[in-house]
């Protein structure tokens, strides 16, 4: 699935939204690793990531080319800064209408309206790809996350107390949330 479009940050600097491709593959490992060494709101640890460059490279050629899903990075001066994307849920018939989707922003560009652009774009690909529902996990205590995805039309359905094993924290409530595409 094709993307590209600029978009405009609190700051009046502009990001280039686009596909992922094989060509960014070492630098979305790199980005991958840093966002989620510095925060404990992301799915996995650096140490658990199950892909190297080469594979990572791969995995982006495979998301270009796909109808129906994809992963989006974000570029400010020539660098990625973030990524995010949407995946089906599965391709049987009765579960084959919602996508999961997925984000990271390296911390450094937090409150620019990075997250908003690269949510947007991937709301806007989910609906051009046929998808009715998109849904997301996100830590409770993330405030931030969780106040965007609401501004956006996302709406809780649910909760899991227990949902991430922190090493840091301990136990982090997930909130299941979805938004009707």
């Amino acid at each position: 699935m094709k993307f590209e479009q600029i978009a405009e940050l609190k700051n009046g600097k502009k990001a280039l939204i686009r596909n992922a491709g094989k060509a960014d593959g070492a630098a979305v490992f790199d980005i991958f690793n840093l966002s989620h060494a510095e925060t404990d709101y992301l799915l996995s640890y650096p140490d658990e990531n199950s892909f190297d460059a080469g594979q990572e490279a791969q995995f982006l050629e495979e998301k270009t080319n796909s109808p129906d899903e994809a992963e989006l990075i974000a570029v400010i001066d020539g660098k990625i800064i973030g990524t995010a994307g949407f995946e089906a849920v599965g391709k049987k018939y009765k579960v084959k209408h919602r996508a999961e989707f997925g984000i990271c922003v390296l911390k450094e560009y937090w409150g620019l309206g990075i997250g908003r652009a690269l949510t947007l774009a991937c709301i806007e690909c989910a609906k051009n790809a046929g998808y009715k529902q998109l849904e997301l996990n996100v830590v409770a205590d993330n405030e931030r996350a969780v106040y965007l995805y609401k501004s956006l039309g996302f709406v809780e359905f649910g909760r899991n107390p227990k949902g991430f094993n922190s090493r840091i924290s301990g136990y982090q409530e997930l909130l299941y949330m979805s938004l009707a595409l």
